[in-house]
């Protein structure tokens, strides 16, 4: 018998809410956490707009010192962590004494210290470059300087399967700890703004000019965010006998890689990795209530992931609710499945799906419900996490409501 893992603690940095209390009601709410783009000039590219995480402060989570030597999306991680940790009520003494995991996924990892080394290099020449930009940049950094501003001599992993890399993450901590390695994990995915990736999705056109439209006849494309996400992972057995609260439990997991295409998913990578997914968790298509959908609002994922949805549950496609957080927080690169997942958490935990906002012409060809624009009391027993990234990484999470055995 496998070990049943659950979720005990939920951490969230995103551009609707620090904290997973203030994310979730603005979730509900419908808030958009799209503005115009502050921490770089953006006058040179055709879209302005983003998820930019505007009410940050390191100070609430790390000393100068710790802030210092580690990058924003570090900071991101950290901040997510210490708030996971809270809410679970983890004693650190227990985590630095037992076995421990910390798995993060990444899209760009620590990549505006790079920018910022090609910009004085370029600006005043080799010899002015810190050589602190250099330290922070490699993008295994960020599960380490969690570990490290934790205090945790543990296993550290980094994923870096693109806007897959937070489901990686967590399934790989599910993976350790029902094999014993680990008695628990943090886990999640954190990306910072990068004018790098802000740069490439505006030269292929990917980004709409005003609001992400997921699953709309008129879509205009993805929004660029950041954030991060972090989940508490533990036996039932452990979360039991020290009284913790629990959110959800993560059943399986599946991945794909169609490797059909760079940047356009196809749908039958899509199906398999559902199926997958399923399968590894022991369900059928009929036991599944509701899915996070990927959702980017542009023309090409959308109808691969509802294709997909149809070839999967086939005369119950329309009886499930599938929202895109991705048309309030924007795309948060590899801590999107991270905090959709927790949203997934809370969605089974409180009987509450948040709606796709900005959603005004049904597709004919996207057909799926979308949870148009407000949210949605249902109870939902099992929820799916999508997330697809380029090159064909795909990967589907199962998320169950706790339930006493």
């Amino acid at each position: 018998m496998k070990k049943r893992v659950v979720v005990t603690g939920l951490g969230v940095v995103s551009s609707i809410g620090i904290g997973a209390e203030e994310f979730w009601a603005n979730a509900l709410a419908g808030k958009s956490g799209i503005s115009q783009i502050e921490c770089f000039d953006t006058s040179m590219h055709y879209t302005h707009n983003g998820g930019e995480v505007k009410d940050f402060s390191y100070k609430k989570f790390l000393t100068s010192q710790e802030a210092r030597l580690i990058g924003r999306s570090s900071q991101f991680a950290v901040a997510a962590a210490k708030m996971a940790l809270k809410d679970a009520q983890m004693d650190l003494g227990f985590l630095r004494n037992g076995k421990v995991g910390v798995c993060i996924g990444t899209t760009v990892g620590e990549a505006q210290e790079i920018e910022k080394i090609d910009y004085i290099w370029a600006k005043q020449g080799a010899d002015k470059v810190d050589r602190a930009h250099i330290m922070k940049y490699p993008v295994n950094n960020i599960a380490s300087n969690v570990a490290n501003v934790l205090k945790l001599e543990c296993l550290n992993r980094m994923f870096t399967t693109a806007c897959a890399a937070g489901n990686y993450a967590i399934g790989y901590g599910l993976d350790l700890i029902q094999l014993g390695k680990v008695q628990m994990a943090l886990v999640g995915g954190a990306d910072s703004f990068s004018y790098q990736a802000f740069t490439g999705f505006n030269q292929v056109r990917a980004v709409a000019p005003e609001k992400c439209q997921p699953f709309d006849k008129n879509r205009k494309g993805m929004m660029v965010g950041e954030g991060a996400g972090m989940l508490i992972l533990e036996t039932l057995e452990n979360a039991l006998k020290r009284k913790a609260s629990i959110y959800a439990e993560i059943l399986g997991y599946g991945l794909s890689c169609d490797a059909n295409h760079m940047t356009n998913p196809h749908p039958d990578g899509i199906t398999r990795c559902i199926n997958a997914a399923l399968q590894n968790a022991g369900l059928t298509y009929k036991d599944v209530d509701y899915i996070c959908a990927h959702g980017t609002g542009t023309v090409f994922n959308d109808l691969a992931e509802s294709k997909a949805i149809n070839n999967v549950f086939k005369e119950r496609t329309l009886e499930i609710p599938v929202n895109s957080l991705k048309s309030m927080l924007g795309h948060t690169m590899g801590s999107a499945s991270a905090i959709e997942a927790i949203s997934c958490c809370l969605t089974v935990k409180n009987g509450m799906i948040p709606p796709t906002i900005n959603f005004e012409t049904p597709d004919p060809e996207c057909r799926v419900d979308c949870v148009p624009n407000l949210a949605r009391k249902k109870n939902v027993r099992i929820a799916l996490n999508n997330a697809f990234a380029f090159g064909g990484n795909n990967s589907c999470l199962v998320i169950k409501k706790y339930e006493r055995a």
